[in-house]
């Protein structure tokens, strides 16, 4: 028994580190991206090197100019609000879109099936022959033309596609195989063909490629983005957890949208935007108390990273942008809570004041690393007010 106990005790899981052997022993491929570890966010850039990578164009393609339609689960209303607040040319927020249910319903097209229905209505006049959108009162929407035209005039002018898919749960008639935008009313419920389950990966990606091909027919010039949003399920209609309902639904739609962008990323039209990543994996607590929408101060991070990344004649600079990190992370719980009532009021004196702190956090190689972030921020500060200063001076010598 002892003999036993001995072996035991030396039995130890592998692990890897740079100052191992075992580091230089094994092939690691032609990339090798690393899991960060908390105190690597500490750093300026570690969003674009820890998230984004692989992700961003090779330039922003949107500017004041560039016509952008956004639509899909709720997600897509960020992007759209936040374009629209910036004064990028969102169709979808235009007074021309009129009753087009993309822009009426745009934030309930949760799955892959009825954000096609709208393309394939849209531009080649597909009908389903039943009542399949529904909005939220449950009153019908129906294929009126008008409607459709509205959206097929969107759709034409659009230069730049966002498109965010939500779940991989599905309501649909069974004889026809039509699939509902959500569930059915109550009145209209037939439980002798209306049936639920859960979409497959194949069937999703067959249903983005089927977007793609009639965006690349209809609008050839035009970029495709696909975000997966960070939203999880309200609920689920499966007889288990919610919580674990919602990693499969997630699980379906990335595996599906990163398969199909594989198949197609040498065409550079189809891109991904890392949302989901960004809410989920980025920030400790994301989420405001209702576990499902994301905190207001880390929706307007991921928003402002996605217009340095895609938008021309972004105003934002780094300072701007690390601010809304070092904000983000302190609402998240990532931080001190102290750093984000400093950042919302840009009060450098302040920031000084917390860094001359015996101890900000109980790692010391984390606190080091904080620090040294909370650092670059205090010197963007002190740079901005010196050349604020500098300007008032000149303008106060010429006057």
């Amino acid at each position: 028994m002892a003999d036993k106990e001995r072996k035991a005790a030396k039995l130890q899981f592998q692990t890897t580190s740079r100052s191992g052997k075992e580091y230089r022993t094994w092939f690691r491929g032609e990339h090798t991206n690393v899991q960060p570890h908390n105190r690597h966010f500490f750093k300026a850039g570690a969003i674009e090197k820890y998230v984004l990578k692989g992700w961003q164009p090779k330039e922003p393609v949107i500017d004041v100019n560039t016509q952008v339609t956004a639509f899909g689960s709720c997600f897509a209303a960020n992007i759209s609000n936040w374009l629209s607040k910036r004064n990028y040319n969102v169709l979808n927020k235009s007074p021309d879109a009129g009753r087009a249910y993309v822009v009426a319903c745009g934030e309930g097209m949760v799955n892959s099936f009825v954000i096609l229905q709208q393309f394939e209505w849209a531009w080649e006049g597909k009908v389903f022959d039943q009542e399949l959108w529904h909005g939220y009162d449950t009153e019908s929407y129906g294929y009126d033309p008008e409607v459709q035209a509205q959206t097929k005039k969107m759709f034409d002018e659009t230069d730049v596609f966002i498109l965010t898919f939500g779940l991989s749960e599905i309501w649909y008639d069974e004889p026809t195989g039509n699939v509902f935008w959500r569930t059915i009313p109550k009145d209209a419920y037939d439980p002798s063909r209306h049936k639920f389950r859960v979409s497959t990966v194949e069937e999703n990606k067959a249903n983005m490629r089927k977007i793609y091909d009639l965006i690349r027919k209809h609008r050839p010039d035009a970029k495709i983005i696909f975000t997966l949003s960070p939203i999880p399920l309200q609920a689920t209609f499966r007889d288990n957890s919610c919580m674990t309902s919602n990693a499969v639904s997630k699980g379906v739609l990335r595996v599906a949208i990163d398969e199909l962008y594989r198949e197609l990323r040498d065409e550079g039209v189809l891109h991904y935007w890392p949302s989901y990543e960004l809410v989920t994996d980025a920030f400790g607590q994301p989420y405001k108390d209702d576990r499902r929408h994301p905190r207001d101060e880390v929706l307007d991070y991921i928003m402002m990273l996605f217009e340095r990344t895609w938008c021309v004649d972004s105003t934002l600079d780094e300072g701007e942008l690390l601010r809304g990190f070092v904000t983000a992370g302190a609402a998240a719980g990532m931080f001190p809570s102290i750093l984000q009532r400093i950042c919302e009021a840009r009060k450098p004196f302040r920031l000084e004041k917390v860094l001359a702190r015996e101890q900000l956090l109980d790692d010391p190689q984390t606190d080091k690393a904080l620090r040294g972030l909370l650092n670059v921020l205090l010197e963007h500060w002190k740079a901005e007010d010196a050349s604020d200063e500098e300007m008032h001076e000149a303008q106060t010598g010429t006057a």
